[in-house]
This record gives structure tokens, C-alpha cells and sequence, in this order.
């Protein structure tokens, strides 16, 4: 009796054992035939930097002030940063993120750790930070295919290989982590999370699954530091549209409704007799946009697109994106507590009025005029604290304008003024109003505090006019 239990045991053990160990022995003989078809990007870019080459400043007036003035002077430097791609075709055309070559004058590949080649942008498409590139030279290089993404599951082994912290040809594993993930880095999210190690440096390579197949582009990583095991991938099936678009057109051509939408809460959902909350909630409509003209009003609730379903708002925006332009579809809404069904022939994203607007450069701050300093000012914007690298609660208003004749033309163009009276000055109409009162007075003094070019701080008497 004795030996027949152990020999369960045995048995048991066995089979345990096996299905334990599905999991691959070794990547080497994967890792080998894939290293020849991704490469390691460098680009380069000139910086204009206007920078004070001294660890002092002079005092205001001083007559160092004009004849160092030109040391101060634009300064051009060249960077350069990394990235990672793969080839997908022998003629040599890469895919990458977005990103990864963005404002890049030179672009460069080197092919399995080896040999260097020059490459040009076809197309890129900033909304899903995709870009491809292709390779100037007549060789024949080892491609890559696209796997199916959809079937890849969460569990299922996958390996990385990229250029992380420019160290060329690294390879790092592990399993998929989830699925459908959304961070808040695009307009169109639907990452594939891993726990196979990614740093800076992996964005724009590839995610294979065990057949050799891209599954994903690596494109971001939690946490700023490197790889905590948590890193993002754009699926191949979504990639692969925005992908033969740019291949073919230079640009994408995505399908367009023309709705602003918003998630149906359960509440509202009550509200409106729907079942569970569910769908995207019409909050307005484009004039003249393909929902207008196909009737489509605020307050329907889109329910399904196309014969798919919309189970949360954020599908919705994707699965449009993906539809051909020009294509008429089926749209199904709840209106009045009941199914209705609407048919839509789909506008162009791109030539929208609600992608214009990505587009436009930014408007011209409105200039102030100080009357008691003699000088115009404007608002700081968000824009000026990111690249000043001021602290992100700063406020205050941008010197523009200096009268010759002015009490502060000893300042500079750029300084901003961001205390007077020890008041902090929001707008130009704070700083107006303490110039006011100190022109009342009958001292005429004030003191300003100001952020100098070089964001130093600096406290500063005035005597007004």
C-alpha cells in the first residue's frame, strides 16, 4: 500500500512538474535571430541657449554691464539623444516612436550593433507617437513582422530588445502584465503593459512575442528613474493602421465624428433608463461635422459604432480613429429612453476644426503697459515657468518692454516681476494697482521683487517719477 502511494506521489509530482515548467529554457536562440533586425537611433538637434557665463551679475548701471553685454549673447550647442527601433522591410524602413526623433536634424542607425546609416523621415504622426524612417542605403536588410496583437494575452511570455541608456543591443524579458491600459500620455491609448525590463532609451524598439512577432512598440515606463516593472506598449494591430498610412501617405487620415463626449455615469444613466452605465455620453456637436448633418444631438448616448459595442467613453475616440474616411455607419444611440439608429458618413480628423486647433501656434499674450515704470509687461504662462524651470506655483508678469527713460531700465527683457510691496503680482493689473498707490504716496517708492534671466531672485528699489 505503501509503494502504490508513493508512486502517486510520484506521479503527481511529475505532471505538476511539466505543467509548471512551460516556459521557455532559454531566449538565446530568439534573441539571436532578431538582433540583425532591430537598430539603435541617435539624433541630433541645435539648442539656442542665452546663458550668463559668469557665477556673478553686475550691479544695475554698472559700466561692466554694457561691455560684457555681449558674453551674454545666443549660444548654440548640438544634443543628441537615443532611441530604439526595427526594420520591417529588406529596403530598410524602421518603425519608432514618434518621440524618439522629434525635432531631429540628423537621424542615424546602427544595424545589429555594427554599421552606421543615415535615415530620413517618411511620416509621423505625433497623436499615437509613431514614426517611420527609412534607411539611405541599397542594402538588404533582415525584417520583422507584425504578430496579432489581440490574441496576445496577459500571462503569455514576451521579450524587449532596444538601446536602453545607449548600450545597444539589450535584451530583457517577461510576461504581459495587462491589457487596455490608459496613462494619459496620448489621445489614443490602449497599451499593452509588461514587466519585461524598459528604460530610457527602449522607446520606439520592440515587444516580441515567442513566435519572433512584434506584438508592440515600447513606448513609455512608470516612474522617471528607469525600469520598475512597469512599462507600455502600443499594440502592433493599432500601430500597424497609423503605420501602412504613413507608408503610403506621408500622413494619417483618420475617420471623424464630430461630437464632444463625456462618460455616462451611473446616475446618469438612471436619469435616462439605461440599463447600466454604459456608452458615451453626446455633451456637444460640431456645427456642419458629420454627427450634425447625420443627427446626432446633444445628449444621445452612442451605444455602438459601427456593430461594435462602447462600453466606456474612451473607446469610442479610437474606434473612429480607425474607421475609413468616407466610410457611412451604423450608429446606435439612446434618445428619449429608447435604441435609435443613425447613419453617419465620416469627415477627416485631420482637416476638422477640431484638429485645427492642435495646430494653430499659440496667441500673442496681451501686452500691458505700466504707465509709472515705463515699460509693458504680460502674464507669465505655463510655458515660460517649463522653460525657465521655475517653480511650478510661480506667478507674476514678463518685462517686454523697457522705456529708455524708465526708473527700471536697468533691467531686462525676460525678468519677471513677481512681488511689489511685498504683494505677489498675478496679473499686470496687481502690479498696476501697487504703482498706482505708490505714485499717491508721498515717498514714490516701491520695492519689486524679480525673477532675473538667470532665475535669480533679486529685490530692487524703485523711486518713481
Amino acid at each position: 500500500m505503501l509503494k502504490k502511494i508513493s508512486i502517486y506521489i510520484a506521479l503527481f509530482i511529475f505532471s505538476f512538474g511539466s505543467s509548471a515548467r512551460d516556459y521557455p529554457g532559454s531566449f538565446a536562440d530568439l534573441a539571436e535571430k532578431l538582433m540583425p533586425s532591430v537598430v539603435n537611433i541617435s539624433t541630433t538637434q541645435v539648442i539656442t541657449t542665452r546663458t550668463n557665463p559668469f557665477p556673478f551679475e553686475f550691479p544695475p548701471g554698472s559700466p561692466f554691464e554694457d561691455m560684457f553685454r555681449d558674453f551674454g549673447e545666443p549660444q548654440q550647442r548640438r544634443t543628441s539623444a537615443l532611441g530604439s527601433g526595427f526594420i520591417i522591410d529588406k529596403d530598410g524602413t524602421i518603425i519608432t516612436n514618434n518621440h524618439v526623433i522629434q525635432g531631429a536634424e540628423d537621424i542615424f542607425v546602427t544595424v545589429n550593433g555594427e554599421k552606421e546609416y543615415q535615415a530620413v523621415i517618411v511620416g509621423t504622426d505625433p497623436l499615437s507617437d509613431i514614426a517611420v524612417l527609412k534607411i539611405n542605403s541599397k542594402e538588404i536588410f533582415s525584417p520583422v513582422k507584425f504578430g496579432d496583437s489581440d490574441t496576445a494575452r496577459v500571462g503569455d511570455w514576451v521579450i524587449a530588445i532596444g538601446n536602453p541608456f545607449g548600450l545597444g543591443g539589450t535584451v530583457t524579458s517577461g510576461i504581459i502584465s495587462a491589457r487596455n491600459r490608459s496613462i494619459g500620455l496620448s489621445r489614443y491609448e490602449d497599451y499593452i503593459q509588461t514587466d519585461a525590463s524598459i528604460n530610457s532609451g527602449n522607446s520606439g524598439g520592440p515587444l516580441f512575442d515567442m513566435n519572433g512577432d512584434v506584438i508592440g512598440i515600447n513606448t513609455a515606463i512608470l516612474g522617471q528613474s528607469g525600469s520598475i516593472g512597469i512599462g507600455f506598449s502600443i499594440p502592433s494591430n493599432s500601430a500597424k493602421k497609423v503605420i501602412n498610412q504613413l507608408i503610403k501617405f506621408g500622413e494619417t487620415k483618420r475617420g471623424w465624428l464630430g461630437v464632444r463626449i463625456q462618460n455616462v455615469t451611473k446616475e446618469i444613466a438612471e436619469v435616462e433608463n439605461l440599463d447600466i452605465a454604459r456608452g458615451a455620453l453626446v455633451a456637444s456637436v460640431a456645427d456642419g461635422s458629420p454627427s450634425d448633418k447625420g443627427g446626432i444631438k446633444s445628449g444621445d448616448i452612442i451605444l455602438e459604432f459601427d456593430g461594435k459595442k462602447i462600453n466606456e467613453m474612451k473607446e469610442l475616440p479610437k474606434i473612429v480613429a480607425e474607421t475609413e474616411v468616407g466610410a457611412t455607419v451604423n450608429v446606435k444611440v439612446w434618445r428619449n429612453k429608447r435604441e435609435i439608429i443613425k447613419r453617419i458618413t465620416l469627415g477627416r480628423l485631420e482637416t476638422s476644426e477640431d484638429f485645427k486647433p492642435q495646430l494653430q501656434k499659440e496667441e500673442k499674450p496681451k501686452q500691458t503697459k505700466i504707465e509709472g515704470l515705463k515699460i509693458e509687461v504680460r502674464s507669465i504662462t505655463e510655458k515660460d515657468i517649463a522653460n525657465r524651470k521655475l517653480p511650478k506655483s510661480t506667478s507674476g508678469v514678463v518685462i517686454t518692454k523697457i522705456e529708455s527713460n524708465s526708473p527700471v531700465n536697468y533691467l531686462k527683457i525676460g525678468n519677471i516681476i513677481i512681488e511689489a510691496q511685498k504683494r505677489n503680482i498675478n496679473t499686470p493689473g496687481d502690479l498696476n494697482i501697487v504703482v498706482n498707490s505708490a505714485l499717491r504716496s508721498a515717498e514714490k517708492n516701491i520695492i519689486i521683487v524679480i525673477y532675473n534671466n538667470q532665475n535669480q531672485k533679486r529685490y530692487i528699489g524703485v523711486k518713481l517719477d
